[in-house]
This record gives structure tokens, C-alpha cells and sequence, in this order.
């Protein structure tokens, strides 16, 4: 019993053994069984760090690629334009020179995106300009806001307007003509402390004075005689500011005016005729002898890429700007 004992501990030891030997090759087998067995020492240390490149290669790679890029940039500027319109609705733009659009190609494209693309029939109409501001001797055009009538409005809302008088006929018309508030030095401190709130300020010219502890708190809106606030038409001041539109240009970019003017749904003759009142109102602000206002102008949807306008037709011409200041004087 005793040597029998002996056998099976001699066999299991053998056992455990052959067992060990096999899991230690299963571990050390390449992955693919046509590659060559070569068993690898294990390693006791640690790879030592890459060598960092010296801040002259650094810089050397960077203005490497800084260079290829521009490289780049100069081999697609000097890519030749294709001659003619693109044939296809697919192709690469910058192989082609940007198209100008008359302005109603321009409307009827629009009207075609949004039937392709399915969008809201009503979407808005949008019109930026760029303006070129200077004036000379290193003046240029203050960045200003002004409000019109449009021939074919598009807001049913009705603006609340403030009118200021002492006059109590005066403060009746207002009153009879649709003026939200109506009266003189009382509005101010409820204007101050926000108690009103009107979309518009109109002024007859006696008040002026009374008024310039609002000139901080009402800025633009503040009653003045470019924007056709100050005088003593009262009704007519009412009907312009209670459904005028109201288009200012860009504070922080200063030649940049964006505006809605039109929904998609109008038809394409007062979409257009809207666009020629906001480009005469803009050109009001500076004197036809200097050159174009209006640089550049994009014609889009609320859905669409901008359409680049053919300007030319739409600039008011000197004689227009003449009679129209006329009939203002």
C-alpha cells in the first residue's frame, strides 16, 4: 500500500508538471502557426522615454506645414475657371466665379429651394448688405437705424409708440391717431423706472429740450429729425412708426446690415418691391457723389444659401435722390 501510495504522488507530481510545460508553450505559440517559434526573454526594465525634438525642429515642422498649406491654399486660387454656367447640380464651386442674380432670378430661385427642399412656404426673406462707410479725410458713417414704410408690409402687429407733447389737442389726436402713451415731462420717470414700455419715441420740436434725461436710456430710438421723429404732423409720425420697419445697421461690424424683408409666400413683385425701399432708405444715409453705398449685397431665405444681387438697378440715381429730398425739405 505504501509503494502504491508513493506511485500516484510520484504521478500526479509528473502530472502537474507536464500540465505547467504545456500551458507555458500554449502562451509562447505565435499567432499565426506559419511564423517561426522564437521565444523572447521576459524584460526586466523600462523602455526609456523618446527623445523630444528640439524646439528649432519643432519650429522648423511647424513652419514646414504652415508653408505646404499655403502652398495649397495658392494651387486652389490658382485654379482656372470653367467657362460658362456648371451643367450639373453637383459640382465644385470655387472651379466656377460666383453668379450674380438679377433680382427676380434671385426670387425665383429661392421659391424653387424651398419647393426641392420642402421647407416652411412662409419663411422669412432676408437681405444683407454690406456698405462702404467712409466719408473721406478719415470721416466715416456713424452706424445708424432708421424706420420706413414698406409697400407690401409683412407684420400684422401693430408697434406701441410714445408720443410727447404739452399741448392737450395735441395729446388728443395722438391719442385718436393710435399713440400708445400721449403726454409731455410725466412719461419720462415711467419710462426710467420701465413702467411703459413703447416700440417708438415721436417728439414736436418745443419738448426737445425736456428730453435729454432720456437720451442714455432710449439711444437710437431717441427722438430725431433724420429718423422723421420730431415734428408736428402728429398723425402722419403715428402712421409711420406704428407699422414702419425698422433697419439698422450692425454695431460691432459697422458696414453690415441685415434685415428681413419679405416672406417666401409673397409674390416675387412685392418681395422685390420691399428690397428697392429698404436699399433707397439705406442710401439715404450718404451722398450719392461718393460712390455706391452698398457694396455688396446677398439676397436668402431663412433656409437657403445667399443669392449675390446685381446692385446696379437697384442704387437710386442722383436726379431720384434730388426730387425725393426735395418733397422730404
Amino acid at each position: 500500500m505504501v509503494n502504491m501510495a508513493a506511485a500516484v504522488g510520484s504521478l500526479g507530481r509528473v502530472l502537474i508538471h507536464q500540465r505547467h510545460s504545456l500551458s507555458k508553450m500554449a502562451y509562447q505559440t505565435p499567432l499565426y502557426p506559419c511564423s517561426a517559434c522564437v521565444q523572447v526573454p521576459n524584460r526586466h526594465f523600462a523602455a526609456a522615454a523618446a527623445r523630444k525634438p528640439d524646439k528649432k525642429t519643432r519650429k522648423g515642422v511647424k513652419e514646414k506645414a504652415s508653408n505646404e498649406k499655403q502652398d495649397e491654399i495658392e494651387k486652389i486660387k490658382s485654379y482656372p475657371f470653367m467657362e460658362g454656367e456648371p451643367e450639373d447640380d453637383v459640382y465644385l464651386k470655387r472651379l466656377y466665379p460666383r453668379q450674380i442674380y438679377d433680382v427676380e432670378k434671385a426670387i425665383h430661385l429661392l421659391k424653387k429651394f424651398q419647393i426641392l427642399d420642402y421647407t416652411n412656404p412662409k419663411q422669412g426673406v432676408y437681405l444683407d448688405l454690406t456698405l462702404d462707410m467712409a466719408l473721406g479725410k478719415k470721416k466715416k458713417v456713424e452706424p445708424f437705424s432708421s424706420v420706413l414704410s414698406l409697400p407690401y408690409p409683412f407684420v400684422s402687429e401693430i408697434n406701441k409708440v410714445a408720443v410727447f407733447t404739452w399741448n392737450a389737442s395735441e395729446i388728443k389726436i395722438a391719442e385718436e391717431n393710435g399713440a400708445a402713451f400721449a403726454g409731455g415731462t410725466n412719461l419720462i420717470q415711467k419710462i426710467l423706472d420701465d413702467e411703459i414700455k413703447p416700440d417708438f419715441y415721436v417728439a414736436v420740436p418745443e419738448i426737445m429740450p425736456e428730453l435729454n434725461p432720456l437720451k442714455k436710456k432710449l439711444k437710437k430710438r431717441f427722438p430725431k429729425l433724420t429718423r422723421n421723429s420730431i415734428g408736428r404732423d402728429i398723425p402722419k409720425m403715428l402712421e409711420l412708426f406704428k407699422t414702419g420697419h425698422e433697419i439698422e445697421v450692425d454695431e460691432e461690424r459697422e458696414n453690415f446690415l441685415k434685415t428681413k424683408i419679405a416672406t417666401l409666400d409673397m409674390s416675387s413683385d412685392e418681395i422685390a418691391a420691399n428690397l428697392q425701399a429698404v436699399v433707397r432708405e439705406v442710401c439715404r444715409h450718404r451722398l450719392l457723389n461718393l460712390g455706391p453705398f452698398v457694396v455688396r449685397a446677398f439676397l436668402r431665405s431663412s433656409t437657403s444659401e445667399g443669392l449675390l444681387l446685381k446692385m446696379e438697378p437697384l442704387l437710386p440715381k442722383e436726379e431720384e435722390t434730388k426730387e425725393s429730398n426735395r418733397e422730404a425739405a
